[in-house]
């Protein structure tokens, strides 16, 4: 992980996250450290992985999921809480960025529980295997920078971003090797975090604590071509890590069912 790399980023970030409701120009952006917006634009991104205005739009949305779920407030008035004055456009950016509809994430607590529960009690987390792989694959090992027991959700992303649905993902049960088979050709992100045994639903629902790591670099499958086998290290949340946008509970549904395993009755 970059280290104070273009360290007056966080000042920036810090000053996005004061001012969401507000309109947030690139140029506003930049005159915050004094630069001009093409230099800022480029070490933004150097440092972040997004443009800023992606940035900004992500941290829109993380403040929208930690509205729905410790307020009461109209999801109307939470998208005009985060400068989105259009309902539709707010549900259907959050819809697709999230997995999961703003309505849905606000009751998802107790199915949140209840996913949890079933992968607490879930003996074998290994999923079908493809008869015949056709395309390239990615394995890797999954370390951590403190003691960790739980579960780890890792994803190839399109983009250097947790949202959406990840293109390939699973769930592992502990620390250790990982392997994503068949993976088409393409460049991706790879991006994992984790949930301590013992979690709150609001936690992993908001997880804005958890352990968490991602590529600064992305991964490039081409055919015939072997990947490096690559060494994760979840650390502890930093400034500069892009939010974690999509629903845990919708990647733990997937892969119970990918399983073949069903939840416990609520």
């Amino acid at each position: 992980m970059v280290v104070d790399r273009y360290s007056e980023i966080d000042e920036v970030i810090a000053y996005i996250h004061q001012h969401l409701d507000e309109p947030l120009l690139l140029d506003r952006l930049a005159k915050e450290v004094s630069y001009s917006p093409y230099h800022f634009t480029r070490i933004f991104k150097a440092r972040v992985g997004l443009p800023p205005l992606y940035y900004v739009s992500a941290a829109r949305l993380q403040k929208a999921k930690d509205l729905l779920l410790r307020t009461n407030l109209g999801i109307r008035d939470i998208a005009l809480e985060i400068g989105q004055q259009s309902l539709g456009t707010f549900t259907t950016r959050f819809t697709e960025r999230v997995g999961v509809t703003p309505s849905s994430f606000r009751n998802s607590s107790v199915e949140a529980e209840t996913l949890f529960r079933s992968l607490r009690q879930l003996e074998d987390w290994r999923g079908p295997q493809p008869a015949v792989q056709t395309y390239g694959r990615i394995s890797g090992t999954v370390h951590s920078i403190v003691p960790f027991e739980g579960v780890i959700l890792i994803g190839l992303f399109p983009k250097p971003i947790p949202e959406g649905l990840p293109l390939y993902g699973t769930l592992l049960s502990s620390l250790g090797d990982f392997c994503f088979a068949d993976v088409k050709p393409g460049v991706y992100y790879l991006m994992a975090t984790s949930i301590p045994w013992g979690t709150q639903a609001i936690d992993f629902l908001l997880p804005h604590t958890t352990l968490r790591t991602r590529s600064h670099k992305p991964i490039t499958v081409k055919p015939d071509s072997v990947v490096p086998h690559q060494q994760v290290m979840l650390h502890l949340p930093s400034p500069d890590d892009p939010p974690i946008l999509v629903s845990l509970p919708l990647l733990m549904n997937r892969f119970l069912s990918r399983v073949g395993t069903v939840a416990p009755a609520k």
